[in-house]
């Protein structure tokens, strides 16, 4: 089986993740950090062998759930965002 990597591909190996954050023809530059949203991390440049080596013990997590509608307390359907206008009675709407 062959994967294609991407730029901003996250991978987990064992508790660390890593996030490709630049993929050059011969240099994967990448970011790994202990939680899947971390905004800080070590930066790592290796060439895209090594850095191929080291995806053999890892794997791709599985995609997060996508993001549906809710509805609030009085029933109304509220969208995943806050909007400038919600249905009357409705808790998630900006006024």
């Amino acid at each position: 089986m062959t994967i294609k990597l991407q730029q901003g591909q996250l991978w987990q190996q064992g508790e660390e993740y890593l996030r490709i954050v630049r993929l050059e023809r011969l240099v994967v530059k990448y970011k790994s950090t202990l939680a899947p949203a971390a905004n800080n991390g070590i930066h790592h440049r290796v060439s895209k062998k090594d850095f191929c080596r080291r995806l053999k013990k890892a794997n791709l997590p599985p995609p997060a759930a996508p993001v549906t509608n809710a509805t609030c307390s009085t029933g109304a359907a509220t969208p995943p965002y806050y909007v400038a206008y919600a249905p009357p009675g409705c808790c998630h709407g900006l006024r």
